[in-house]
């Protein structure tokens, strides 16, 4: 557990103009803290790898400087500062090399570990941009796993509301302080989802929204997901830093097609030219990431998502020796080797409808069921996957 001491001195030097991820990490790693750091010479700090411009600007620092972000956090519950030692941190973004030393927080932290996808897109979507956005979103909600995009007006802003609307949760990752509103359009959809979901930033509390900060913001939303979807992008979009970013962390990158004719889908041919992978359905990412969502959940320990996740202990031979949550075994019992129509499994079951969603998902992570399409679900094998 850090001390409230070495807190604030990662704060006060994240404010020092032109400290980046890397400065702060070789402080931190070189001193043994921040707060061991504040105590040294301006020597010390070349020695350690800073450099005079940054050392400069870290002396011209007043000394209450990081007031501001103490105060914020201690406004209100549902504001929250993490660094990476914290365990509400996202594990998948403390992976990435240029990964935030300091996260600001609003709304329901303990999501940031939940599995994420990543939704992007024009700001000015057609109308065919917007309702893929909004299908798309609503079955990454039901399904359980958490839509992370940008709270700018067009595609992010339809992503994050069908989430909320599905029942599902959303972050979104912004370019400013948590204290200010931008952009000011979506002040009652960012309301809704510090009260549903959450709102992230690197940037310290009174920090303006600027042009050169979204590239910062877009490589958090890739870092924190399995993958990145491009629903609608021009060729000169800034939704294509987001992709480059998800391609650079090993992420997957996904874009929706579509005409030669709409300039807005010139970006996703673009990226899938590049070696984005084409989708049509919701489905076909949810396919493509099991996998990788499955290694997560086994070697992590990541936390359960909000809407369920699969828990397995020694018992009854539902997995060799491997028993599962009596819920995920009510619906596995439910399926047949034949597809089965969700409907008829929430039936079956008793269960709700998000609750199946959830469940049925989680499965297919484990190769337990098979999603056959047309909202068919069956069991595979005799429990084993194979």
């Amino acid at each position: 557990m850090l001390t409230d001491s070495e807190r604030r001195a990662r704060l006060h030097f994240w404010r020092a103009k032109g400290m980046g991820p890397s400065s702060l990490r070789r402080i931190v790693e070189h001193f043994g803290g921040a707060a061991e750091a504040l105590r040294v010479s301006d020597t010390a700090l070349l020695e350690a790898g800073l450099k005079k411009e940054g050392i400069a600007a870290y002396r011209a620092l007043p000394q209450e400087a990081a007031d501001p972000d103490w105060r914020w956090q201690e406004a209100s519950d549902q504001h929250h500062i993490l660094v990476p030692e914290d365990s509400r941190y996202p594990n998948l973004l403390k992976r990435i090399r240029t990964a935030p030393p300091v996260l600001f927080a609003f709304g329901n932290a303990d999501l940031l570990n939940d599995p994420q996808i990543g939704m992007v897109g024009s700001r000015n979507p057609t109308q065919g941009g917007k309702e893929n956005a909004r299908a798309f979103a609503a079955h990454f909600a039901i399904n359980g796993l958490t839509v992370t995009s940008g709270l700018a007006v067009g595609i992010d802003a339809y992503s994050h509301e069908a989430a909320l609307e599905a029942g599902g949760n959303t972050i979104a990752v912004v370019g400013n302080g948590l204290d200010i509103m931008y952009p000011l359009r979506n002040r009652k959809l960012a309301e809704r989802i510090t009260t549903q979901g959450c709102i992230v930033s690197e940037f310290p509390i009174g920090i303006p929204a600027h042009p050169q900060h979204f590239p910062r913001r877009n490589r958090i939303i890739s870092g924190m997901s399995f993958g990145v979807l491009i629903v609608e992008a021009a060729l000169q979009s800034g939704t294509l830093v987001t992709a480059r970013h998800a391609m650079e962390q090993g992420r997957e990158v996904f874009a929706i097609p579509g005409s030669i004719h709409n300039p807005l889908a010139r970006g996703c041919h673009h990226l899938i030219r590049q070696g984005a992978k084409l989708v049509e359905t919701a489905n076909d990412i949810l396919e493509e990431i099991a996998p990788q969502l499955n290694v997560w959940l086994q070697q992590d320990k990541a936390p359960a998502t909000t809407q369920g996740q699969l828990v397995l202990t020694a018992g009854n031979g539902l997995l060799d020796n491997d028993t599962f949550d009596p819920e995920y075994a009510q619906v596995l019992d439910a399926l047949g080797y034949e597809p089965l129509p969700i409907d008829r499994i929430i039936l079956n079951t008793g269960l709700t409808a998000d609750a199946v969603s959830s469940i049925l998902l989680m499965l297919e992570l484990h190769n337990l069921v098979a999603a056959c399409g047309g909202g068919h679900y069956m069991r595979l094998g005799s429990g084993t996957g194979n």
